[in-house]
């Protein structure tokens, strides 16, 4: 899943930055937490992942802010809800760690993304077109 959402790395490297999450070594130092779908028989259905960071753009820059780094929901188990679970999900832990709010991105062609975002609650902010 990971491949799926991050396409610009192989599952190798996804598996080893997993690897070293799992054994407590992330690469960020911020608290990082992996939320699953489980949907039985060892099988998936998605994943979000969400960590704290110091600001984001929109947000209150006198606060930490959850952040959803990554939210994937495979094809065929969209429009079930499983996505909104795990964003409620993420939203109750970054109020735990005392956010008072939570931000995202997407990619600028990435219109199934923002629509998600925008049907769960999500206001626009920004947008850039970034150049090297």
């Amino acid at each position: 899943m990971c491949e799926a959402l991050w396409p610009d790395a192989c599952a190798e490297e996804h598996a080893r930055e997993l690897a070293l999450i799992l054994e407590g070594k992330p690469v960020t130092t911020l608290p990082l937490i992996i939320l699953v779908a489980d949907v039985g028989d060892r099988m998936l259905a998605g994943f979000l992942e969400v960590d704290l960071r110091s600001h984001a753009d929109g947000c209150n820059p006198s606060r930490p802010v959850g952040y959803i780094e990554g939210w994937y929901v495979a094809q065929s188990y969209r429009t079930r809800g499983i996505g909104r679970k795990l964003l409620a999900a993420a939203e109750d832990w970054a109020r735990s760690q005392g956010c008072i709010e939570v931000a995202s991105d997407t990619r600028i062609d990435n219109e199934v993304s923002q629509r998600v975002h925008e049907a769960l609650g999500y206001e626009v902010v920004d947008r850039c077109v970034h150049y090297r």
